[in-house]
């Protein structure tokens, strides 16, 4: 059952991922960082430190026994954000030498989604 319910989790992050992803390129501009994977890992990381501040008060050991746990974090989440992309996104600003939005793109991607789970999480947590 658990198996079942982090594949109908990953499905469904997989196809948001794509679709969002798809929403976002159309206002995406030529040379510029990859602002659709940015967005989508802020989003992702933004709504798992929801799920886990609303739903856990604790992170405790049998966790991935847990149907809504497997589901939520590991598959919607899990396949809605990304490092596979977002590592393909910056070797390629890296390879074409476009060094400060190689920096612009990592930064953003990794502090942003760093610091809005880390302010969401605590915050929603502290209610």
């Amino acid at each position: 059952m658990n198996l079942l319910l982090l594949s109908l989790g990953g499905a469904l992050g997989a196809a948001s991922r794509y679709a969002l992803g798809i929403y976002l390129l159309q206002f995406q501009k030529k040379d510029a960082i990859p602002l659709p994977m940015v967005i989508i890992n802020v989003i992702g990381s933004v709504g798992l430190a929801l799920f886990l501040s609303l739903y856990y008060t604790d992170y405790p050991l049998t966790i991935y026994q847990d149907g809504l746990y497997l589901a939520v974090a590991v598959g919607f989440f899990g396949a809605f954000t990304t490092y596979s992309t977002f590592s393909v996104e910056a070797l390629d600003l890296l390879e074409r030498k476009l060094y400060r939005l190689f920096l612009q793109y990592i930064s953003l991607s990794l502090f942003g989604s760093l610091f809005l789970f880390s302010v969401v999480f605590y915050v929603v947590a502290q209610k």
